[in-house]
């Protein structure tokens, strides 16, 4: 991506092209991984191989009722990407505050984790809230649901929870590294301040940070290693940042000691912690022969399968692309042509958002599914 004058920025064919498959292997990938965990969360390994052999889970197996079922991993980091597109629309107005904007979408997520369905009259709510098939529990935080239980939005000064540093909030900030024409530091500043509404200590918002950091570096075509250095950088400037910084150390120690395996994830935590979660899908990614093998380390383990499946799936799908998630895996995955509509949505608005809306004009079917009230 190039700068014109004006900073406006021009996107090739190629280049959109590109980005886009970038931003379906993030949120696809993700929801690979959350499906692969689902079913295996609460599971110790030596659980998980009694269930499904030495190897442990190998494939899709059946969750909340079915194969490929998401959890709530899935659904609030689409609902991130919803609130990323709905900050942008609403910049034309001059009302120009993103965790405002993202604070209104996860509070449209906390409504269908209470509601029946969706409220077809509330048009302002927009197309992804009208989405049935998110309207079902699938074991959510505790910290989301109290941080988002009233309209009281949580800050860095005032966060919601701030004892909580479970990985609720890191699980949902792959998102925030898709706005490529950010500088990293304004995109790990805005992951921060989103984590703060539900998870405020500092290591449950500063590893959404570093995610963050992480995922926008490799969406800009960064390499894995040169990303979590990055990361690593910008965490050594926020106080507090000490749980965190070790936690990435260590999944790049571990990746120095030798042919990975299930002890060796396990050696980094069990990631129910925002800096556990963040240090194995870290690992994870970075010492995957490929896609597939990548997302079974991610998930055979004893502890917080869905959620480590689901940032390694973030990260190698930002890193490679949509052509490289496992065919089978994806043709099961829950929601996947929802998916697949908000993650085009999403790389149309970063690429062509001033001809969907601006001061001269507005495409209607643009508002009508990223409201501006």
């Amino acid at each position: 991506m190039s700068a014109a004058a004006g900073g406006a920025a021009i996107w090739g064919r190629a280049e959109q092209q590109d980005f886009r498959s970038r931003v379906r292997g993030c949120l696809l990938g993700g929801a690979i991984g959350d499906a692969l965990g689902a079913a295996v969360e609460f599971d110790s390994l030596d659980a998980i191989r009694e269930a499904h052999g030495q190897d442990g889970v190998t494939t899709l197996v059946p969750a909340f009722g079915r194969r490929g079922a998401v959890t709530d991993d899935t659904q609030m980091t689409l609902f991130t990407v919803d609130g990323l597109i709905r900050a942008q629309v609403r910049r034309d107005t001059g009302a120009w505050h993103p965790p405002t904007d993202l604070h209104r979408a996860y509070l449209r997520w906390a409504a269908t984790q209470r509601d029946w369905g969706p409220d077809e009259r509330k048009e302002e709510d927009g197309w992804l809230a009208r989405e049935e098939w998110l309207y079902a529990r699938r074991a959510p935080g505790r910290a989301c649901l109290s941080g988002l239980g009233d309209e009281v939005m949580g800050t860095l000064d005032q966060p919601k929870n701030p004892d909580s540093k479970g990985c609720g909030a890191v699980m949902r900030s792959a998102p925030f590294g898709l706005l490529v024409g950010w500088e990293p530091q304004l995109v790990f500043q805005l992951a921060a301040e989103c984590a703060a509404q539900t998870h405020g200590h500092p290591t449950g918002y500063l590893a959404a940070g570093a995610f963050a950091v992480i995922s926008h570096a490799l969406a800009r075509g960064e390499d894995l290693d040169s990303a979590v250095q990055k990361s690593l950088a910008h965490l050594a400037t926020r106080p507090d940042h000490e749980e965190t910084t070790d936690a990435l150390k260590r999944a790049l120690g571990a990746v120095r000691q030798g042919m990975p395996t299930p002890a060796r994830v396990e050696s980094l935590g069990e990631g129910w912690t925002a800096e556990e979660a963040l240090s194995i899908g870290v690992y994870c990614a970075l010492v995957a022969e490929d896609v597939r093998h990548g997302l079974l380390l991610a998930v055979n383990h004893g502890g917080d399968s869905d959620s480590t499946g689901s940032i390694c799936g973030n990260l190698l799908g930002t890193l490679h692309g949509e052509t490289a998630l496992p065919p089978d895996w994806l043709v099961e995955v829950e929601g996947r042509p929802t998916i697949l509509q908000l993650a085009d949505d999403f790389a149309m608005e970063m690429t062509q958002g001033p001809a969907l809306h601006g001061p001269a004009g507005s495409a209607p079917g643009w508002l009508a599914r990223y409201p501006r009230a």
